[in-house]
């Protein structure tokens, strides 16, 4: 009886449907995002670009994990709440941009799929940690 509280946390079958709903969610987000990106890249310049679409992928991704992933009520309070993990993720991802776009020499229309691998999985934990606390 005791092991079984003490098993990892990814073997549990809400947790583990929870994580997988969060990578589809984002695959979901990198396609509206890159998605974006792509358009807007013909209006600005690639940084420009990408703030943009990050927005838009913020959105999409409150609404999705809200509802779908974590099975919760969108609420004021974590609405106001969410933009703060991307707002970190934001930084990283613009710092992994310049990086690979400047000093790795990696194409600007392909830069933002590699910081979109990078920075996803790491803001799973924090999602939720905001989406189901009251």
């Amino acid at each position: 009886m005791i092991l079984a509280h003490l098993r990892h946390p990814f073997l549990n079958r809400a947790w583990f449907g929870e994580v997988l709903r969060f990578l589809i969610g984002g695959v979901l987000n990198v396609v509206v995002g890159y998605g974006g990106y792509l358009i807007l890249l013909h209006l600005f310049r690639y940084e420009v670009a990408y703030a943009f679409a990050y927005v838009l992928g913020i959105v999409v991704s409150y609404v999705f994990s809200t509802l779908y992933v974590f099975r919760q009520p969108m609420r004021w309070r974590s609405a106001l709440r969410y933009p703060l993990v991307y707002l970190l993720q934001f930084l990283l991802g613009l710092i992994l941009l310049k990086i690979l776009v400047e000093l790795a020499h990696m194409p600007q229309r392909y830069a933002p799929l590699a910081v979109a691998v990078l920075t996803i999985p790491a803001t799973f934990l924090a999602s939720r940690t905001i989406i189901r606390t009251n």
